[in-house]
């Protein structure tokens, strides 16, 4: 099976921007697709967005769309999620995932192997 661990959380500003890495090891990480979820506090896990394991494909949710991109180097082993003009409502622990569906369409049980998740905190 394939780990994953995220970096790149911590604290921004209203309109401001993070990256995030999702580095993974052990099965071959370009067999997965990729994913990013959050939770944030008193909430239900959600989509954020999934990149096919070529990178040729992309899915968002419509809640970060134009603001987050998805991306990864599978020479790396890393995939990433670019954050741009942060809200306070983006805070939340950012989760990546793997899953090993071809085009998986967002639901969490698509995705069997996940990080521990990165703190997100966006101040206005």
């Amino acid at each position: 099976q394939v780990q994953v661990v995220e970096s790149g959380g911590g604290l921004a500003q209203a309109g401001g921007s993070l990256r995030l890495s999702c580095a993974a090891s052990g099965r071959t990480f370009s067999n997965y697709d990729m994913g990013w979820f959050r939770q944030a506090p008193g909430k239900e896990r959600e989509f954020v967005a999934s990149i096919s394991r070529g990178g040729g494909r992309t899915n968002y949710a419509d809640s970060v769309k134009g603001r987050f991109t998805i991306s990864r180097d599978n020479a790396k082993n890393t995939a990433y999620l670019q954050m741009n003009s942060l809200r306070p409502e983006d805070t939340a622990v950012y989760y990546c995932a793997a899953s090993p569906i071809v085009g998986p369409t967002g639901r969490i049980s698509e995705f069997p192997y996940w990080g521990q998740g990165t703190q997100v905190t966006v101040s206005s």
